[in-house]
């Protein structure tokens, strides 16, 4: 099975604060051109109910993201995937994080949404001096926490 190429640039703007990162994209991110776009995922869902901005459309996700100060990237350009869970991925190349902070001098705050991408910010960029945020995966898949919960969890924790 041949690698896959991460699809995105990130998504953050001069004044960013926070960068969330994720993983790699799932399939239907892969085919809906955009961050957290597989309809089950709570991604957006969590973000809305915490700023209390819509998400109707991409536009809308965009400026939601600018107003909140909040930058997406994932941790991981390239890997091979057997399926849109984070436990299927595997021999994976991680971004360039580094460089991304400091071209935005304005990031306070690096969170990560799941378990892989904490581990790997960890891993391969400890040395930046961030404490990086775990927030829990929005992923539907990881049922063991209702929305709720997460919801509360990324409002304290990123302090929105």
């Amino acid at each position: 099975m041949p690698p896959k190429l991460h699809p995105f640039k990130p998504l953050l703007f001069s004044d960013t604060k926070i960068l969330i990162l994720g993983s790699f994209p799932s399939q239907k991110s892969f085919e809906g051109g955009f961050y957290y776009a597989h309809p089950r995922n709570q991604f957006w869902k969590i973000l809305s109910a915490i700023t209390a901005y819509p998400i109707h459309n991409r536009d809308q996700k965009i400026w939601l993201l600018k107003e909140a100060k909040i930058g997406l990237w994932d941790m991981i350009s390239s890997c091979v995937q057997e399926n849109s869970l984070d436990s299927s991925i595997y021999d994976e190349e991680v971004n360039d994080i580094a460089s991304l902070v400091q071209s935005y001098p304005s990031i306070e705050t690096i969170a990560c949404s799941g378990k892989k991408s904490y581990g790997l910010f960890k891993m391969h960029f400890d040395y930046l001096g961030f404490e990086p945020i775990y927030l829990p995966s929005p992923s539907a898949a990881y049922a063991a926490m209702k929305i709720e919960q997460k919801i509360a969890i990324y409002k304290e924790k990123l302090g929105l």
